[in-house]
């Protein structure tokens, strides 16, 4: 599976799950940890670690385990260690006031 295609997929995940403002951002050349962010936001605790859960097991059932995740039990920000992407799944008030758009745009 080529990069735009595990991206594709991923998106396409987090929107089965009802995440809203959905991003993926080309960070190469800016991050040495990743390649793409896929950033959205949930509504609740339950719907943050839910979605990241979604994510990380249907990526499983593809061949794709994911490196890492961490922040499921607080359920504010999760973030789906990919390797190339990063999920990063977020709450409202944690999306606003990290702004990872802004800050990798």
């Amino acid at each position: 599976m080529q990069r735009e295609e595990l991206n594709t997929f991923l998106a396409d995940k987090v929107d089965d799950m009802k995440a809203v403002d959905i991003i993926t951002l080309d960070v190469q050349g800016k991050s040495s940890v990743t390649d793409y962010m896929i950033i959205c936001t949930g509504t609740s605790k339950r719907h943050v670690s839910s979605i990241a859960d979604h994510v990380a097991s249907e990526a499983k059932k593809i061949g794709f385990d994911p490196l890492g995740m961490d922040g499921e039990n607080e359920g504010e920000w999760v973030v789906v260690d990919m390797g190339t992407t990063m999920v990063h799944v977020m709450q409202e008030e944690q999306r606003e006031m990290y702004q990872l758009e802004k800050l990798w745009s």
